[in-house]
């Protein structure tokens, strides 16, 4: 065998037991002097966890630059990965999904690593994740998804070389406070849908260029003040922040309109948001459409209104008073707006009357198209 990229797995227990044999044949003979990937699809795996382990052992003795595992078993949760695995010295990526069990050696290092992805795993303790993460001098993508099922005192990420993080935190799990501290970020996605309270600590990032935003926290004061310096915002978040921030970077906000108290949130980031060139209201992925329950208008129109704005979508656009007022203000005091896009879920006849509506609303800007989609 001198194949450099190799990819098994199963769909059924016979397979699994073929698939055994082969690679317990095969794999030692391999002659390749360097592996660039390993790939194992193993679901419902009855494949033996010594089995595994040496299939690994023996793709990390050949210069191993990639690995991805899938696993699961039921009911058993063994621990699949040798300790070899976290001294790889040539392992650039590593991506695990599953219930994989993370027993991180006290003598873990992977100078290499730049690309970490794990999905679903068991953590054998609070540490495991920390180890990890700390012996890992050039981590640059970082992607944790937490285990529902699982539990974390505190999550803490602290890479000073990370630049894309994406950290995934279901309803229901235990954790009392999440801390972050990666200087060098330029990419932060948050989802954190869990309804315990528990606090946030992120430190500045001063090289963020774009943040995804979707929480559940009670404050996020810590999470605003750390990504002032975005270009690009996405953001679902029930809770306000108060004033003395300034987003003098920021030109796309794409904020979720699913709260029903989203408008106020609006209203914050207009002002805060100077130098603003587009703004999409619409639902992020597979959340709920909820009619804006209120429009007050800001007492004074904010800058970037009257000075960059030039690309307006609402989407989901039922035609509520609250939604045509919004609309309207926009239309009136945007000076430079060129474009706004309406996406609606009404009737034809219905869409008719908006439009008609809408289009008959004087508009700040002489060279505003207004798009009914």
């Amino acid at each position: 065998m001198w194949l450099p990229k190799l990819k098994y797995g199963h769909r059924d227990s016979s397979e699994c037991k073929r698939l055994e044999c082969f690679l317990d044949k095969n794999l030692p003979l391999h002659r390749a002097p360097v592996i660039e990937s390993f790939r194992l699809y193993l679901i419902d795996s009855k494949c033996t966890p010594e089995n595994i382990k040496m299939w690994v052992v023996i793709a990390v003795s050949h210069c191993l630059r990639e690995l991805e595992v899938i696993y699961s078993s039921y009911p058993e949760k063994p621990n699949i990965l040798p300790s070899n695995l976290y001294t790889c010295k040539s392992l650039v990526i590593l991506e695990l999904c599953g219930e994989i069990r993370l027993d991180v050696p006290r003598m873990a290092f992977l100078p290499s690593l730049k690309t970490l992805q794990l999905h679903s795993v068991r953590y054998l303790n609070e540490d495991s994740l920390h180890r990890l993460l700390s012996n890992c001098p050039v981590l640059e993508d970082l992607l944790v998804d937490l285990l529902l099922s699982d539990s974390m005192e505190k999550l803490t990420v602290v890479v000073p070389s990370l630049q894309i993080l994406s950290l995934f935190i279901p309803h229901s799990y235990e954790i009392d406070g999440i801390v972050i501290e990666t200087p060098s970020l330029k990419y932060f996605k948050l989802i954190d849908h869990n309804s315990k309270s528990h606090y946030c600590l992120v430190k500045n990032m001063p090289n963020l260029i774009e943040a995804d935003i979707d929480v559940e926290l009670h404050s996020i004061k810590s999470l605003i003040g750390s990504i002032t310096s975005v270009k690009r915002l996405s953001i679902c978040s029930q809770a306000m922040y108060d004033g003395g921030f300034v987003f003098n970077q920021l030109k796309h906000l794409k904020l979720c309109r699913c709260k029903g108290h989203s408008s106020d949130l609006l209203v914050r980031l207009l002002k805060d948001s100077s130098n603003l060139q587009a703004l999409d209201l619409s639902e992020m992925d597979y959340h709920e459409n909820h009619d804006i329950l209120y429009w007050h208008q800001p007492s004074t129109v904010p800058e970037c209104m009257l000075l960059s704005l030039q690309t307006l979508n609402l989407s989901a656009y039922r035609g509520t008073p609250e939604e045509r007022d919004l609309a309207v203000y926009f239309l009136k005091n945007a000076v430079h707006l060129k474009t706004t896009t309406i996406k609606s879920c009404v009737f034809d006849d219905e869409r008719f009357d908006m439009l008609k509506e809408l289009a008959l609303s004087s508009r700040a800007s002489t060279t505003c198209q207004l798009v009914f989609d």
